[in-house]
């Protein structure tokens, strides 16, 4: 293969692996949102399991919940089908990094929503706004400018853990790099490529919350005024 083909190659793991990191973070904000709702309830039949639940995720070392669920999965639909059901790897990989980033992510989002002060809900209420309005409008802005820092910190957390899922047979970055320095015997270099990918990634994503942090915080500023006039 030449020089060419194995850097396309590099390339398209790249973007598997990018597919992969952000298919895991959609799923693990909305798990996330339901880990923290369920944990915040007041019913005790919701939140002790969802506590438990998450407690376990966050106990486990990262590559056994790939490893449970790739493996589980097929278990489970097994006992309840009946049939042999194959789970695609890159499926049980998005479902195990987003219940790993949902543990973890789950408890920023209960910091940043108890950041908000009560006073804003009361004034809404004040006002006239009803509360799943002031939660959306005015509450949610002002946490998610609180839980940015940490959800950014959590996502490149989760970028470095999809490397996890080269162990049950998706073929990522790491992956790639990995067998295309076996074939070739230029280990520093496909790896020193792949650390250059994984960096740009980064920067980039730096780079878009800086400029999320600035639209909600102006958001967040105005709904805030507008509500306390």
């Amino acid at each position: 293969m030449a020089l060419s083909g194995y850097a396309l190659t590099l390339a398209e793991a790249g973007w598997l692996t990018l597919q992969l990191a952000f298919a895991s973070l959609l799923a693990g904000l909305v798990l996330a949102i339901a880990f923290a709702g369920g944990e915040m309830s007041r019913y005790k039949f919701i939140a002790w399991p969802t506590t438990a639940l998450v407690t376990v995720l966050r106990g486990l070392p990262e590559l056994l919940v790939v490893l449970f669920i790739f493996f589980g999965s097929t278990q489970v639909l097994f006992i309840l089908t009946g049939d042999f059901v194959e789970v695609s790897p890159f499926l049980s990989g998005v479902i195990a990094l987003s219940l790993i980033f949902a543990a973890y992510a789950a408890q920023t989002l209960r910091g940043a929503l108890k950041a908000v002060p009560n006073g804003q809900r009361e004034a809404a209420s004040a006002l006239g706004i009803s509360k799943p309005w002031a939660f959306f409008r005015i509450v949610l802005p002002q946490a998610v400018r609180h839980a940015l820092p940490g959800l950014t910190n959590q996502w490149l957390v989760l970028l470095k853990d999809t490397a996890l899922v080269s162990l049950i047979g998706v073929t990522d970055l790491l992956k790639q790099a990995q067998l295309t320095a076996a074939a070739t015997h230029e280990s520093f270099t496909w790896y020193a490529s792949a650390a250059l990918i994984y960096l740009v990634i980064t920067l980039i994503t730096q780079k878009v919350v800086k400029l999320l942090d600035h639209k909600f915080s102006a958001q967040g500023f105005n709904q805030t005024q507008g509500a306390t006039a």
